[in-house]
């Protein structure tokens, strides 16, 4: 499947793909630029969710007994989850449609490149993206098809930074077109979270301090919203002084989680811890995506989101490399569609040309498995077509 024709991240017509890029080495592109802040807030959220990954649905103290401290991968094989694949899907339908975004481009999208699709590989998935699958099969539309029982998810919130991305520095744009995509699968505070995450990011792609980029945030949702109420209280108690860290993300914690509630993925919940940690790290890559891993939760998400805030204020450059070096091609786990794609790539089609920018020249490799295009063999041009119009592709 070609989701954009001519897409350089694309799978090629011979069964390879396109050379993926790691971060950065100095010198090769203008830290700070608009390419290098892009990069940093998409690989930032790959990085993220996957350190965040194995504590998913956990609860601190269970994170100390497991790991002591989680200060890196605790996997031999990292890897995103469903957080990095729909954000990469959306990074696709936006990159394709840009500002002329509508809920009909975006509930066409899920229905050929998600709900048409066999379901059995659809591992990882969040209740919402579920509930949205079933009332798209079921034949509902948006935005009746977001009317389901986890609408206030953080599932839009997971995949909201590349709306940031795109409207650098215009934050009540990242907004609007975050909403237009998450009218497929959610309501209220569901879209509230999204909207706070795609502001925040936009703001922090201009370089805003962190203080600015929490205000881009809220001034976006409603003021008297769950989600606004979440974020303030996890920033004041993340700014107030503490002996040591576990005391300050025990703080956050209680600022934001509501207790006894078997789910972890309320967006107000997740988009709360998420800026309570980038604003204890008052920015810092390393140390906001470490504070939302080891606060549990739903860690991935919450990483994923700190990720991309600092991501984008500091760049690729902030990212450790050996953290960088482990994000590869997603790998379809559970959006088959998305298979081979990588956020690096993502990050290129939705960061206009910079002439004053030295481009990146394509080092490393794919997966190097010869794997087939996603939704085809090798030269299959069947499952391969135009989120627009349906019709087959053209290929480059």
């Amino acid at each position: 499947m070609e989701l954009i024709a001519g897409n350089p991240a694309a799978p090629r017509t011979d069964g390879t793909r396109a050379a993926v890029r790691g971060a950065p080495a100095p010198g090769e592109t203008v830290r700070g630029g608009p390419a290098d802040r892009a990069r940093g807030s998409l690989l930032g959220l790959a990085v993220g969710d996957a350190l965040g990954a194995p504590a998913e649905n956990m609860r601190p103290s269970e994170i100390r007994r497991r790991w002591g401290r989680i200060e890196g991968f605790v996997s031999d094989d990292p890897a995103g989850t469903d957080d990095t694949e729909y954000a990469i899907f959306s990074g696709l339908l936006l990159a394709r449609h840009g500002s002329a975004l509508t809920v009909t481009h975006v509930e066409r999208a899920w229905r050929l490149w998600i709900a048409d699709l066999d379901e059995g590989p659809f591992r990882g998935a969040g209740f919402s993206e579920r509930g949205t699958l079933e009332n798209l099969r079921r034949g509902l539309a948006a935005p009746i098809s977001a009317q389901h029982r986890h609408a206030w998810s953080d599932g839009l919130a997971m995949r909201a930074a590349p709306f940031g991305v795109f409207a650098a520095g215009r934050p009540a744009e990242a907004a609007r077109l975050v909403a237009v995509d998450g009218r497929v699968s959610h309501e209220g505070e569901g879209i509230y979270g999204g909207q706070a995450v795609a502001a925040g990011v936009a703001a922090a792609m201009t370089g805003s301090g962190v203080t600015s980029v929490i205000a881009a945030a809220l001034s976006v949702v409603p003021m008297d919203s769950w989600t606004a109420r979440s974020l303030r209280r996890a920033v004041t108690a993340a700014q107030r002084p503490y002996p040591d860290r576990l005391s300050m993300e025990r703080a956050v914690r209680s600022a934001v989680v509501v207790g006894g509630y078997p789910w972890t993925d309320l967006a107000p919940e997740a988009v709360g811890l998420a800026f309570g940690a980038f604003a204890a790290a008052r920015g810092d890559f390393r140390t906001a995506v470490l504070t939302a891993v080891n606060m549990g939760r739903d860690a991935d998400t919450t990483a994923a989101v700190a990720g991309a805030l600092a991501g984008a204020l500091h760049g690729a450059s902030a990212i450790p490399a050996h953290w960088a070096e482990a994000i590869g091609p997603v790998r379809g786990s559970c959006l088959p569609s998305m298979r081979g794609y990588h956020v690096l790539d993502i990050a290129e089609l939705l960061t206009p040309a910079d002439p004053d920018e030295q481009r990146l020249p394509d080092h490393g490799h794919g997966p190097g498995d010869g794997a087939p295009p996603p939704g085809g063999s090798a030269g299959d041009d069947a499952g391969h077509r135009d989120l627009r119009t349906g019709a087959p592709a053209v290929r480059p």
